[in-house]
């Protein structure tokens, strides 16, 4: 199965793991639990989905690398101890507590997270002092001595052999006691995760003609080559950053993420490509409502390649707008529901001073909020920001009322009232400018396609484009419904693409 599908079966493994029926014990006795195996080639995503299967399920999560641990670390260190046996005092080994084990208790202890993940990657590529531990483990949830509490449900990876030669078989005792579940790449699937996550989109139009470079890992004479998913996301995250800086992302650069030659050099040319189409098409002045006839003309005759990267520089640049427009929506609610607090006659206002004491106190308690969940692991990147940005809203709230010695309820939440309508207002005209951004795309595909198959990629692109259907669901596009009803029936972007790729060969 692919990634997405792996995610939502452990979701649905945990939430009937943790079900407990009408007398407070767990639905599904613990010995029945059993521990989820994940298989799959390296890099397609296993080990990210548990951070955001943590989150999104707000459990705990404890994670190790078990190849980085020995023996003694994984199952603890031994010492004697002295106990009677029918009247004799006899000198007994026992074990200190595992690192793993202790580690869980520290969780709970710090985040009050009863229940949880112990995740344990590259189980089945452990030393040969270690394999019987991890088989221990898997059978009877226990690191030596000591058992993983309840409520911790136990979630393992590993690589399948063609891909780690220092890879061990489990027995079939071990297979008959975990619940596996196989992994494999899938473009389509990773391309819907990569939309919202904020890819290059330089990665997923050469991905989207290329599919077959997406994961890929090959044992030659040379020694191993590979592309994984991994490796495009990284690389991503690098020409992102670099394009801030200045500098060039060139075969050499590429190479240090794609570790297969030919891939990295064939994506490097597409790369110097796209951003040569970025500048000779001025994408952003096309957005802005300037519309040439002589590119229309020159798109309208370009190679496949060409006209499917400026499409990709059309969709990119509308998504840019698109997550901005999200971010500040959700930067919007957070602060209704944080202002809403202070409405007068809202209660909780009798144990401060007065409303700016009140908002001090509001402030500081949605600071520790944020570290609360900073420290259990609960957040996201994306999330962390949001907390971060109506945290600045409020502290530039508190400094302008001390300075205008502003301090009483009711004026207090009227400075409120301002600056939500203010914070409004800029949302109100990034939605306005992603309107007209939108209209301009669609005078410019027009004019340079008309009613084509190149719309309706155009079209597929909106479509599958996590920030671009959001918008669409809060904006009426005249043109974008009529061209999804006229165009795009039950057609798929694969054989849309085929199709036009073919007519330009």
């Amino acid at each position: 199965m692919n990634i997405k599908r792996a995610k939502e079966e452990i979701k649905n493994t945990i939430a009937a793991y943790l079900m407990k029926d009408e007398y407070g014990a767990y639905a599904i006795p613990v010995i029945r639990q059993r521990p989820v195996l994940l298989m799959g080639p390296p890099g397609i995503g296993k080990t990210q989905i548990m951070e955001q299967i943590s989150q999104e399920c707000r459990i705990g999560l404890v994670a190790y690398t078990i190849t980085h641990h020995t023996r003694q670390s994984a199952i603890g260190l031994p010492y004697i101890q002295e106990k009677i046996y029918d009247g004799e005092r006899r000198s007994v080994t026992e074990y200190t507590m595992s690192e793993i084990v202790a580690s869980i208790y520290d969780k709970i202890e710090t985040t009050g997270l009863r229940e949880g993940i112990l995740f344990i990657d590259e189980i089945n590529c452990v030393s040969e002092t270690l394999a019987p531990t991890m088989l221990q483990f898997l059978q009877a949830k226990t690191f030596g001595n000591h058992r993983i509490p309840e409520g911790w449900i136990i979630v393992a990876a590993g690589n399948p052999p063609e891909y780690n030669k220092s890879v061990r078989d489990f027995d079939v005792v071990t297979l008959d006691r975990i619940k596996m579940i196989q992994v494999e790449a899938d473009f389509p699937v990773w391309k819907e995760y990569a939309e919202s996550a904020g890819i290059h989109p330089a990665i997923i139009s050469y991905l989207n003609v290329k599919q077959q470079n997406f994961c890929q890992i090959e044992t030659t004479v040379d020694g191993r080559r590979f592309a994984t998913p991994r490796g495009w996301e990284d690389l991503s995250r690098l020409i992102e950053v670099y394009e801030k800086l200045g500098k060039t992302v060139d075969r050499e650069v590429v190479c240090q993420y794609i570790q297969h030659p030919r891939i990295a050099k064939d994506f490097a040319n597409y790369l110097e490509l796209y951003y040569k189409y970025e500048n000779d098409y001025k994408v952003d002045e096309i957005l802005g409502g300037v519309i040439r006839e002589s590119v229309c003309d020159r798109l309208a005759r370009a190679p496949f390649d060409e006209r499917l990267s400026v499409m990709s520089l059309l969709l990119a640049r509308l998504n840019d707008g698109f997550r901005r427009l999200a971010d500040q929506e959700e930067r919007l609610s957070r602060l209704q529901e944080l202002f809403g607090q202070m409405r007068p006659g809202n209660g909780g206002s009798s144990a401060y001073d007065s409303g700016l004491a009140r908002l001090e106190g509001l402030a500081a308690g949605a600071m520790a909020e944020r570290k609360y969940k900073q420290d259990a692991g609960l957040l996201s990147r994306r999330e962390d920001r949001l907390y971060q940005d109506t945290q600045q809203v409020l502290e530039e709230v508190i400094k302008g009322l001390k300075k205008e010695h502003i301090q009483e309820e009711e004026p207090v939440w009227e400075e409120l009232q301002k600056e939500f309508a203010r914070k409004n207002e800029d949302y109100e005209a990034q939605f306005d400018a992603c309107s007209t951004m939108l209209e301009h795309a669609f005078d410019f595909m027009e004019a340079a396609f008309g009613d084509s198959q190149e719309m309706v990629v155009f079209i597929t692109g909106l479509n599958t484009g996590f920030y671009s259907v959001r918008f669409l669901q809060e904006y009426e596009c005249r043109r974008y419904y009529q061209y999804n009803r006229s165009l795009l029936f039950d057609s798929q972007e694969q054989d849309i693409l085929r199709k036009i790729e073919s007519a330009h060969v």
